[in-house]
C-alpha cells in the first residue's frame, strides 16, 4: 500500500508539472519547433542519465526490430509538440489545453475502425458530450464563428490531439521495450527528424536565445519532459490503468485554473461548461463498462 501511495504522489506530482508547461512555452521567444526539438534532445539526455544511475542499458536488438514504428512515432511526437505549441500563441492556455485533451475522444471515436472495439451508447454520448464541449470552449455557442486567431488555435490544438491519438494507436503496437526505452528513443528520434525541419524552414533565426530563454528551455526539458517522464513511468507498473488514467486528467485541470489565476486570461461559464463536457466525457471514456448481466435459457 505504501508503494501504491507513493506512486499516485508521483503521478500527481507529474500531472501538475505537465500542467505548468504551456506558461513556460509561451514565454520562450523561439520557433516552437526549435522549443519541440530541445525538448527531445534534453529531455532523452535526462532519461538517458537516469537510465545509467539506475544501471539499466537499452535493448539494442528490440530498439532495432521496432525501429521503422519508432522513427514514425518519434516524428509523430515532435509534430505534436509544435502544433499544440503554437496553439499556445493564438488562443489561451486553457482552450489549447482542453482541445488538446479531446484526444481521448478521438481515440474512442476511432476504435471500431483501428482496435475493431465495439462503440457503446455510453462512449457514443461520450463523444457527444465532448463535442458539445468544444462547442463551448471555442467560442461557437456565444454567437458566431471565433475571431481567426482563436479559430486557428482551436484547430492547432486539435490537431495536436490527432497526432497525439495517433501516437498512441502506434504504441499499442510496440512490443519488447519498456516505458523507457519507447519513451527516450522516440523523444530522441523526435529530435533528429526535426533537425532537418528546423534547418530547412530558418527556425533557428526565428528568435533571440538569451540567458532566460535558455534557462525557460532546459526548465521545459529538464523538469516538464525528463522529471515528470521519470515520476509518471517509474510509477506506471505499481498502479492500474485505471487509476492513471483518471489522475491523467489533473494535467488540464491545472492548465485551466493556472490560465486564469496566474496569465489572467477569460475564463467564463461557457469556458467552464465547456470543460466539465470535456473533461467528464474523456474521463467517464476511460472507466470500465459493467458488464452484461447473464441470461437466464438459452
Amino acid at each position: 500500500m505504501h508503494r501504491e501511495n507513493t506512486a499516485k504522489r508521483n503521478v500527481i506530482a507529474s500531472m501538475c508539472i505537465y500542467g505548468t508547461i504551456g506558461l513556460f512555452v509561451r514565454s520562450i521567444p523561439l520557433a516552437s519547433s526549435v522549443i519541440a526539438m530541445a525538448r527531445g534532445v534534453i529531455g532523452s539526455l535526462f532519461l538517458l542519465l537516469v537510465l545509467l544511475v539506475m544501471r539499466s542499458r537499452l535493448s539494442r536488438e528490440a530498439i532495432r526490430k521496432q525501429f521503422p514504428r519508432l522513427c514514425l512515432t518519434g516524428a509523430m511526437l515532435g509534430f505534436n509538440w509544435i502544433l499544440l505549441f503554437e496553439a499556445y500563441r493564438f488562443t489561451t492556455v486553457a482552450t489549447a489545453t482542453l482541445c488538446y485533451y479531446m484526444a481521448p475522444i478521438i481515440l474512442v471515436a476511432l476504435s471500431p475502425f483501428v482496435f475493431r472495439e465495439r462503440l457503446s451508447l455510453r462512449k457514443l454520448l461520450c463523444v457527444l458530450a465532448a463535442l458539445l464541449g468544444m462547442v463551448f470552449v471555442s467560442g461557437a455557442a456565444g454567437g458566431g464563428l471565433p475571431a481567426p486567431a482563436e479559430l486557428k488555435g482551436v484547430l492547432l490544438a486539435l490537431s495536436a490531439a490527432v497526432f497525439y491519438a495517433l501516437i498512441v494507436i502506434s504504441n499499442k503496437r510496440l512490443s519488447g521495450l519498456s516505458a523507457y526505452e519507447r519513451t527516450i528513443m522516440q523523444l530522441l528520434l523526435s529530435a533528429l527528424v526535426l533537425l532537418p525541419y528546423n534547418l530547412l524552414t530558418g527556425a533557428f533565426s526565428a528568435g533571440a536565445l538569451s540567458t532566460g530563454s535558455l534557462l525557460l528551455l532546459l526548465t521545459v526539458g529538464i523538469l516538464h519532459t525528463g522529471v515528470a517522464y521519470y515520476l509518471y513511468f517509474g510509477s506506471m507498473e505499481r498502479l492500474r490503468s485505471q487509476t492513471l488514467a483518471i489522475l491523467s486528467y489533473i494535467d488540464p485541470v491545472v492548465a485551466v485554473l493556472l490560465s486564469a489565476l496566474i496569465l489572467r486570461e477569460p475564463l467564463g461559464p461557457l469556458d467552464l461548461a465547456g470543460a466539465v463536457l470535456i473533461l467528464g466525457a474523456a474521463i467517464l471514456s476511460e472507466l470500465p463498462e459493467k458488464p452484461k448481466s447473464p441470461t437466464v435459457g438459452g
